[in-house]
């Protein structure tokens, strides 16, 4: 059995469709990953909690992570939670990836502090690519239109 790693993924509350379908294939590939995230099978009596009760919640799940994959789709930069969560995930140092949903790469406008760290993002169709980045064997720079791209700072790797 593969190793299990320990993901959280961001993502916009109405491309949940989409966060549904990347865990899917990522197990179909043999990614063994254990999400973190709160989404649609986390709710199940209805009620919302409030709001220092979701950031206790998003902030420890996120800490229990190793990486953190931001689901990029047309209104994810909209969503105040996103940034949070991204700003949280740099604070913690955790791999930061970001991962477009089927055929928004072109179009999709990254959240502000996706921006603002200079994280990288790939395609929705790189789930190899992304499988390698959580278990550790690879963190590809890409431009957009998924040429390689050189890392804007220097990146050292500790295994610990």
């Amino acid at each position: 059995m593969a190793d299990q790693h320990n993901i959280f993924i961001s993502h916009y509350g109405k491309d949940d469709e989409h966060l549904q379908s990347l865990k899917d294939r990522l197990k179909t590939n043999g990614f063994n990953v254990r999400n973190f995230s709160v989404d649609s099978t986390n709710h199940k009596d209805g009620r919302k909690p409030s709001d220092a009760v979701v950031e206790r919640l998003l902030r420890m799940r996120i800490s229990w992570s190793s990486t953190f994959i931001c689901l990029i789709g047309p209104k994810t930069h909209t969503r105040e939670w996103v940034n949070d969560e991204i700003k949280w995930a740099h604070e913690q140092g955790k791999k930061i990836i970001g991962i477009y949903t089927h055929g928004n790469k072109d179009t999709a406008t990254l959240p502000d502090a996706f921006k603002e760290i200079e994280a990288n993002a790939i395609g929705w169709n790189s789930i190899a690519k992304l499988g390698d980045i959580i278990s550790g064997e690879n963190f590809p720079y890409e431009n957009a239109d998924g040429s390689t791209a050189m890392p804007i700072y220097p990146v050292s790797r500790i295994k610990c």
